[in-house]
């Protein structure tokens, strides 16, 4: 198939020369992206606004892992110790990453070395993307600018957004497929399904961006082309990928009703508070939204110069630069206060939380159209001089981010200690079980008012409810055998000489399968909280406690197995024919 390019490719001499140019992007990026961290390297970690979320998490899943727990959905630490089905509605991908390098690396090496990789993939997703419409040297440009643009940098230096990061380095590759897919190339129909997977299985506010965002390229696309087929075939991939991704979207979807998830959008995080340049939320949300404000001004600025200058001759202008300026136009629109009524009606729009987070497609309008204007300029040093100047500018707001960035002052190594001793993390009010209120249950070191008389550590004892009083008291009347004590299966003996109500540290999940000597057991919640209360009879009793599986994680698993063969299916046969149609020499 014929490609367009802004530009007529300069003559090269041989395919040495081709590889090395086409290389580039990889050194360039790795630079860029080493530039970024280089700060990390010697005043330690940037503790952003979720970096002890993301911290946290990865140790969670890294103890889960000795345990022989290799996919993870109860967070065991979480809430004090209580625990937290946050892995069943946060993507995976995420953390598996950050579990893996904290399984290989010294701690304190692991969110450096995360924000590294993420920064590389978007640089290679955005050359990817780039190259099929601007020259070479140009669209290494164009893939340093996206890596390391000053939205990445607010991720990285304020927010420590691990995952949404993640999530923004495939978000190139999914749009370079769908406009493949546009033009006809069914064969990109799978590519397309693993790269909007992926996004999946990295942030659930950039899925959603990302679904809104190929709806909006395939309508483009479809309109441009003048037939419904872009779109089915589309549509097609859309319905692959969130197939592929239904391991963790079906449970997270159908377990939702379980969880306190709409506080996710609660007081401050509601949209209608959070447009560019609001006055309407809190102090401090109002003054970071302003640092995103002003952000976003420059990327939509030099956005739209590079989209004007690159778009005035119609003619040499390609489908895929008019598609993009469309999307961008589009994500700028959904970050002002007009765009309320959309943030109200359109299914899931609202779980975005901020609008300023559409950054995320107008940096790679932003790369593109850049790069792109440069590469349309006649004179070869003012291409340089507008590339250094572009790239000074990104150089200056990093140094301002990093001035005001929050370092590390013993997070890292405090949460450490506390997944150490058994004391466990504080949880999040959007994963906290529907009836439980988790700023009552004890254990917060910090907070002096609430209730610490449950032990640090739950392994080796069981609390018990005081008949009396109906406080929670170490058992120490009660004996306890403990048989195993891990994340998802705990199971242990109990002898005693009067009645008790146990209650051990966990709150209750319909997940949980609670057994007294083999039977199903019947227990009660301790009000506020809902701690399990376990009665128990005089004498011995074998208490077993599992995260059982559920029908929806069941369901979920097989369509996604069968999702994932019918795509590689569907690879290996496009291959094959693709082999029959032009055969190599022998």
């Amino acid at each position: 198939m014929r490609r367009s390019f802004l530009l007529t490719k300069p003559p090269v001499d041989g395919t040495q020369l081709i590889r090395k140019r086409e290389a580039s992007w990889l050194l360039l990026v790795c630079l860029a992206a080493t530039a970024a961290v280089a700060p990390m390297l010697w005043r330690g970690n940037i503790s952003g606004h979720d970096f002890r979320f993301h911290l946290e998490s990865w140790m969670d899943v890294q103890g889960q892992w000795r345990e022989r727990v290799l996919f993870p959905r109860w967070a065991e630490w979480a809430n004090w110790g209580f625990g937290e089905p946050r892995f069943i509605f946060y993507p995976p991908l995420s953390w598996l990453v950050g579990a893996a390098l904290g399984s290989a690396l010294p701690w304190k090496m692991v969110p450096p070395l995360f924000i590294w990789i993420a920064l590389v993939v978007a640089g290679g997703s955005m050359w990817c993307l780039a190259r099929e419409s601007i020259p070479v040297p140009w669209a290494s440009v164009a893939s340093v600018l996206y890596a390391v643009n000053p939205y990445h940098l607010v991720i990285v230096y304020y927010r420590s957004a691990f995952a949404e990061l993640l999530a923004a380095a495939f978000l190139p590759l999914v749009i370079w497929a769908a406009l493949r897919v546009i033009e006809g190339e069914w064969r990109q129909v799978p590519t397309l399904a693993l790269v909007f997977a992926c996004v999946w299985l990295s942030n659930a506010p950039a899925a959603v961006i990302a679904t809104y965002s190929l709806g909006i390229i395939l309508v483009t696309g479809s309109f441009s082309s003048r037939g419904l087929r872009p779109l089915l075939a589309g549509l097609t991939a859309i319905a692959g990928g969130l197939a592929l991704a239904c391991f963790y979207i079906l449970p997270a979807a159908w377990e939702e009703r379980w969880v306190q998830i709409r506080q996710i959008v609660s007081d401050a995080y509601r949209p209608s508070v959070n447009f560019l340049f609001t006055r309407a939320n809190d102090p401090d949300f109002v003054a970071f939204n302003w640092k995103v404000s002003w952000v976003a001004s420059g990327l939509i600025v030099a956005g739209a110069a590079g989209a004007l200058v690159t778009i005035r001759r119609r003619r040499d202008t390609p489908r895929s630069a008019w598609i993009l300026a469309v999307l961008g136009l589009a994500a700028t629109a959904l970050m002002l206060p007009p765009s309320l009524w959309l943030w109200r009606h359109l299914p899931k729009l609202w779980f975005i939380q901020f609008p300023w987070r559409w950054l995320d497609v107008v940096t790679v309008a932003f790369a593109f159209f850049v790069a792109a204007a440069i590469a349309r300029l006649r004179s070869r040093p003012a291409q340089w001089a507008i590339t250094i100047l572009v790239l000074v500018a990104i150089g200056g707001a990093a140094g301002a981010m990093l001035r005001e960035a929050p370092w590390d002052a013993g997070d890292l190594s405090q949460v450490a200690a506390w997944i150490h001793d058994g004391r466990g993390y504080e949880g999040t009010d959007e994963y906290t079980p529907a009836g439980c209120d988790r700023y009552e249950l004890p254990g917060d070191p910090d907070d002096s008012e609430r209730p610490a008389d449950v032990s640090p550590n739950p392994a080796p004892e069981v609390a018990k409810l005081d008949s009396d009083s109906g406080n929670i008291v170490r058992a120490v009347d009660v004996g306890l055998g403990i048989e195993a004590w891990r994340s998802t299966d705990r199971r242990f003996r109990v002898e005693t000489s009067q009645p008790v109500t146990l209650a051990p540290r966990l709150v209750e999940y319909p997940a949980w399968n609670v057994e007294v000597n083999g039977r199903p057991a019947k227990f009660s919640l301790l009000p506020e909280t809902d701690q399990i209360l376990l009665p128990l009879a005089r004498g011995r009793s074998y208490v077993q406690i599992r995260f059982r599986e559920t029908w929806d994680r069941a369901l979920g698993d097989a369509v996604s197995l069968v999702a994932a063969i019918a795509l590689g299916s569907s690879v290996w046969g496009y291959r094959r024919l693709s082999m029959r149609k032009h055969p190599r020499g022998r």
